[in-house]
């Protein structure tokens, strides 16, 4: 069996490499390939999480969310008519064979390579998609390692290194063409990439063909390909604010854990801090009053609840991501990382809770537990202008009605337990946000509060009228006790 694997492989690197060295001379490239023979096991555990069609109950809310406008990834789009074609992806394998070679102390892996290792790897990339497709081998390989490559280059470490050889002469400068699809990208096109690459469930290679490609790069094995990328995505989720967390180190050895794929890895970033302990083993209703459904900010206000915005922190005990809900034990007072909603915001949500619908065991559903706590927070007009008072929600849309609207469709289609303590993070929050709710005094308390003590003259004509009242029934206590007396 091994044998007819390995010839298979064989077949494909002859006719694949012919075809893609005819390409980089096309393009004005030399591959500089070597005749080695190898390179890759091929072995290659299948991945937990897999990459799966969005369903179409959730998609028909807002097909666009899912779909790549600039760029394919994976099989499933790479029929599309997109910006950013194959040439652009064999500059790519041009910059990473450079790279190989310059990095390289004694002979270089070629192209040849590259290919019979994907070959190698093939079987366990296409257990990677749910959904079959009709790809042949060898074009299914050449999408592995041009994906592949374009990955590398756009966020791996491939043009620092390659920077550093052409700096001390080792190969050529890059042409004027690759500066413009690498190094000179304009801020739209550096978005369209992120968004199409990072962002969509389906667009998507498996992480493992990355590695691989990575370490016939990079021999010296210093720096994973893991890390390379895993510092862009922390910083690209550190700027908009939405985690500053670092996936935990395993050990040992002590590294990062692999992500099944870039969407992964940006969900490895997404994990609340009450995370720390493993979710319950047993299923529904364990503990207290069941929930039914969360209530929107301005139900929870009206019952005295204050919503405070909690701010990420490197610090100890802060938040570290946006999905650090907090509530104390009375459900009086609700902590809620703030939120910074553009344009892509709903596209990564979106694909985030794709993502754990379809890897409930490996992924988890704190992502969707999130959404359907702010889905159902910020649901309306009044719920949106409350929060972004709060400091809850900032956006630059046109109007709060527009968020609200968002807010409300974001979780259709969506399949979710809210009273499943294993898959609902925010169960405990929740039924001390209900307690506060169905709380009589409270309540009262809260609509004296916004009735009389929002204005500080009522304030004081109240406190005086019950300190006149307390006054007028200890006159009358004293009267009656001292007409019992003289009796």
């Amino acid at each position: 069996m091994e044998k007819k694997e390995d010839h298979h492989v064989l077949d494909i690197v002859g006719s694949l490499a012919q075809e893609l060295r005819v390409e980089l001379a096309a393009a004005g490239m030399n591959s500089s390939t070597t005749e080695l023979v190898g390179g890759g096991d091929g072995q290659s555990a299948s991945p937990v999480i897999v990459v799966d069609r969005v369903n179409d109950s959730t998609r028909n809310v807002d097909p666009p969310e899912y779909v790549p406008q600039f760029v394919s990834i994976g099989p499933w789009h790479r029929s599309a008519k997109l910006a950013q074609d194959d040439s652009t992806k064999v500059r790519a394998l041009h910059d990473v064979l450079s790279a190989a070679a310059a990095a390289a102390n004694g002979a270089p892996m070629g192209l040849d390579d590259y290919i019979a290792a994907l070959g190698h790897l093939e079987p366990a990339a296409r257990r990677f998609y749910v959904h079959s497709f009709c790809i042949t081998s060898k074009e299914f390989v050449r999408m592995l390692l041009l994906d592949g490559c374009y990955i590398l280059v756009r966020f791996g470490d491939i043009i620092p290194r390659r920077a550093a050889a052409v700096a001390n002469g080792l190969v050529a400068p890059p042409s004027v063409e690759r500066k413009e699809s690498g190094g000179g990208v304009s801020r739209l096109e550096a978005v369209a990439v992120v968004r199409d690459v990072f962002y969509l469930a389906e667009n998507q290679i498996p992480f493992f063909v990355v590695d691989k490609i990575h370490q016939l790069t990079f021999l010296d094995g210093k720096t994973p390909a893991v890390d390379a990328i895993a510092k862009y995505a922390h910083e690209l989720l550190r700027r908009s604010q939405y985690s500053i967390a670092t996936p935990m180190i395993v050990a040992p050895p002590a590294r990062r854990p692999e992500p099944a794929n870039l969407l992964h890895l940006l969900h490895m970033h997404f994990k609340p801090t009450v995370l720390a302990s493993p979710y319950p083993k047993s299923g529904r209703g364990v503990g207290g009053r069941p929930v039914r459904r969360w209530r929107t900010a301005t139900e929870y206000s009206s019952a005295g609840v204050t919503f405070k915005r909690r701010d990420l922190d490197d610090n100890n005990g802060d938040a570290r991501c946006i999905l650090d809900v907090n509530v104390d034990r009375r459900g009086g007072r609700l902590h809620v990382p703030r939120l910074n909603i553009d344009a892509e915001t709903w596209r990564l949500l979106r694909n985030l809770m794709a993502l754990e619908q379809h890897n409930p065991e490996a992924a988890g559903s704190h992502v969707t537990a999130y959404c359907v706590f702010m889905s159902q927070l910020a649901c309306t007009t009044r719920d949106v202008e409350l929060l972004s008072r709060r400091g809850i929600i900032a956006h630059g849309l046109g109007n709060h009605d527009e968020v609200a609207g968002h807010f409300a469709n974001l979780c259709k289609g969506v399949v979710f337990d809210l009273d499943d303590p294993a898959r609902n993070y925010l169960r405990p929050a929740c039924q001390a946000l209900d307690r506060r709710f169905r709380s009589r005094p409270g309540r009262w308390m809260a609509w004296l509060k916004r009735k009389y003590f929002i204005n500080p003259w009522l304030a004081a004509g109240l406190v005086a009228a019950a300190i006149g009242l307390v006054c007028t029934v200890i006159q009358a206590v004293y009267s009656v006790l001292s007409y019992q007396r003289g009796n």
